[in-house]
C-alpha cells in the first residue's frame, strides 16, 4: 500500500506535493519521493528512505522547481526496502517519463522478461513499479509522431491494461506533454481527482490516493477516477479523460475502509468514517446476540483505527467507553513496518496501558483487524500485567485466512494467525479469554450501504477469491518462497549494520 499524488499547477508545486504527502504518510512510511518538471523540461528528483519530513530538507525543496509534479510514499510489498526502489521511477525514452504507482502487479516475472526480450528495456530493480513504467513507455514508443495526442496516450493505457494484471493506481508525467493518471480495471486501489480555481480563473488539477489530500490544499473534490479510466492533463491545463478498459468493474479493496484510509477520506463515494461507525454497529449487535452471558465492564479500543467502531459497540452494549491506551505518536504503524521482529519490538514502544482503566475489570478490547496476531498477543499480555481480570477481544473485520497479492503486506498464509485455526484456537494463541470476529457479509454491508453502485468488494484476504485471475496454489507457493528469500536477505543486511545510501544529500 502506497500513497500517490500529482499536480498540474500554475506556479511551483513542490510545497503542495510535500503537504499532500504528509497527509498520505499513513499509507507508507518506508520511503518518499517527489519529481517535478522544471521550465527547461528536465526532471528534478528527490527520493530516499524515511518519512516525508526527513527526506525533504530545504535545499531539496529549492531544487524541486516546476509547475508539474508527482509524489509518492512507499510501503514495500514487491521488491525490497532498498533506497534504489523508492519512487517515482523515470525513463528517458520516449520523451522522458516519470511514474509513481500504488498497488501490486501479479504477473511481474512474465512482464520483466517481456520488457527485456521484446522491448529491449532494462529494469534495474526488483520493483514491479519499474516494470509497469517500462511497459507504459514501450506502448507510448509505438506512436512515432510528436507531440502525442490524448488518443495516443489513451490507446497506450488501453494496451497496458491488456498486458498487466493486478492492482494499480498510477500517476505519471511525460516531458513536453503533461500529467497522466490511470486506475486498474477493477478499481482495487483508490484514486481521486480535484480542481482549484484561481482568482484569475485559471484551473489547477490534482490527483491523489485519498480525498483528504485534496482537502488540505483547498482543491475541490471532483470525483473518483473510474476503474479502467485514464486522465490526461496537458501542461496548459486542458483535461481529457477516457475509459480505457474493455470490461471495467468496481471491486475496491475492502481493507481501505477497515484499516488503511484516513477516516476523513471519501473513497469510491463512501465515507471511511461512516463505514467504521457501521462496522461497530454491526459488530456490537453480534456481540449483544452471541455474548449475552459475558460480563463486560468496559469497552476499550486499540488505537486508533478502531476507536470509531469501539464507540458504537459501547453504545449498543450500554457499557462505558474508555481510552485505556496512551499512544506514542512518534512510533510508526506496526502493521506497515517491514519485518516481523520490528513489529514485535515496536508494540511496547507504541502503546502503554493506563492501569486505572484495566485493574480489576473485565475488558472488551476492540481492534480493526487481526493479521499476524503479534500486536494482539503483546497487547493482551500488557493488559493482564496491569491487572485486568478478563480480556475479551473483538475484531471489526473477519478472520484473515488468505494471502493478499494486491499491495497489502500479507503475502504468506502461514504468517497469518487465522490460517488453519479456529476462532477458539486463535484466542488461545493470543491469550484472550474470548474472541469474536465480524461477519464478512456485515462488513461488506457496512461499506456498500453508502454507495449502491458498488456491488462487490475485493475481499481476497477473507474469502480467497482473487478477481484478476491467475492466482493459484503454485503462484502462492512461489510468492511464499520469494518472501522467505527476501526476509533472509534483509536479516543478513541488518546483521551487517550497513549504512543506508541516501541520494541527493
Amino acid at each position: 500500500m502506497c500513497g500517490i499524488v500529482g499536480i498540474v499547477g500554475c506556479s511551483t508545486v513542490n510545497q503542495s506535493i510535500y503537504d499532500a504527502l504528509t497527509v498520505l504518510q499513513h499509507r507508507g512510511q518506508d520511503a518518499a519521493g517527489i519529481v517535478t518538471i522544471d521550465n527547461q523540461n528536465r526532471f528534478r528528483l528527490r527520493k530516499a528512505n524515511g518519512l516525508v519530513k526527513d527526506v525533504f530538507q530545504e535545499h531539496h525543496m529549492q531544487r524541486l522547481q516546476g509547475n508539474l509534479g508527482i509524489g509518492h510514499v512507499r510501503y514495500p510489498t514487491a521488491g525490497s526496502s532498498s533506497p534504489s526502489e523508492a519512487q517515482p521511477f523515470y525513463v528517458n525514452s520516449p520523451y522522458g517519463i516519470a511514474l509513481a504507482h500504488n498497488g501490486n502487479l501479479t504477473n511481474t516475472d512474465e512482464l520483466r522478461n517481456k520488457v527485456f526480450e521484446l522491448a529491449k528495456r532494462h529494469v534495474n530493480t526488483n520493483s514491479d513499479s519499474e516494470v509497469l513504467l517500462n511497459i507504459f513507455a514501450n506502448e507510448l514508443d509505438k506512436f512515432p509522431t510528436f507531440p502525442l495526442t490524448a488518443d495516443n496516450i489513451f490507446n497506450a493505457i488501453h494496451n497496458v491494461h491488456s498486458i498487466i494484471k493486478g492492482a494499480y493506481a498510477c500517476v505519471a508525467m511525460i516531458i513536453g506533454h503533461g500529467l497522466v493518471a490511470f486506475r486498474d480495471p477493477y478499481g482495487i486501489r483508490p484514486l481521486v481527482i480535484g480542481k482549484r480555481v484561481l482568482e484569475n480563473k485559471k484551473i489547477e488539477y490534482m490527483v491523489a490516493s485519498e480525498s483528504v489530500a485534496l482537502d488540505i490544499l483547498d482543491f475541490e473534490f471532483m470525483r473518483d477516477v473510474e476503474p479502467g479510466e485514464a486522465i490526461y492533463i496537458c501542461q496548459n491545463g486542458q483535461l481529457y479523460s477516457k475509459q480505457c478498459s474493455d470490461n471495467p468493474q468496481y471491486y475496491p479493496c475492502i481493507f481501505e475502509y477497515v484499516y488503511f484510509a484516513r477516516p476523513d477520506s471519501l473513497i469510491n463515494g463512501v465515507s471511511v468514517y461512516q463505514s467504521r461507525i457501521e462496522m461497530g454497529k454491526k459488530l456490537g449487535e453480534k456481540i449483544a446476540r452471541e455474548w449475552k452471558d459475558i460480563d463486560i465492564d468496559v469497552v476499550i479500543p486499540i488505537p486508533e483505527t478502531s476507536c470509531d467502531a469501539a464507540l458504537e459497540i459501547a453504545r449498543i452494549l450500554n457499557k462505558p467507553y474508555r481510552q485505556g491506551f496512551v499512544k506514542n505518536r512518534y512510533v510508526g504503524r506496526t502493521f506497515i513496518m517491514p519485518g516481523q521482529s520490528a513489529r514485535r519490538l515496536s508494540v511496547r514502544r507504541k502503546l502503554n496501558a493506563n492501569r486505572i482503566e484495566f485493574e480489576g475489570k473485565n475488558v472488551l478490547l476492540v481492534d480493526d483487524s487481526i493479521v499476524r496476531g503479534t500486536t494482539s498477543k503483546e497487547i493482551v499480555e500488557m493488559v493482564r500485567s496491569v491487572g485486568a481480570k478478563k480480556v475479551y477481544l473483538a475484531s471489526a473485520a473477519p478472520e484473515i485466512r488468505h494471502p493478499n497479492v494486491y499491495g497489502i503486506d500479507m503475502p504468506v498464509a502461514s504468517e497469518l494467525i487465522a490460517y488453519n485455526r479456529t476462532v477458539d484456537e486463535i484466542a488461545k494463541v493470543i491469550g484472550a479469554d474470548k474472541l469474536i470476529f465480524q461477519d464478512l457479509s456485515a462488513l461488506i454491508d457496512s461499506i456498500t450501504e453508502q454507495n449502491p453502485n458498488i456491488r462487490h468488494l475485493e475481499c481476497s484476504v477473507f474469502d480467497g477469491i482473487y478477481i484478476t485471475g491467475g492466482i493459484d496454489n503454485s503462484y502462492l507457493s512461489s510468492l511464499e518462497k520469494k518472501r522467505g528469500e527476501s526476509k533472509k536477505f534483509l536479516a543478513s543486511k541488518e546483521s551487517e549494520n550497513l549504512e543506508i545510501y541516501n541520494e541527493g544529500q
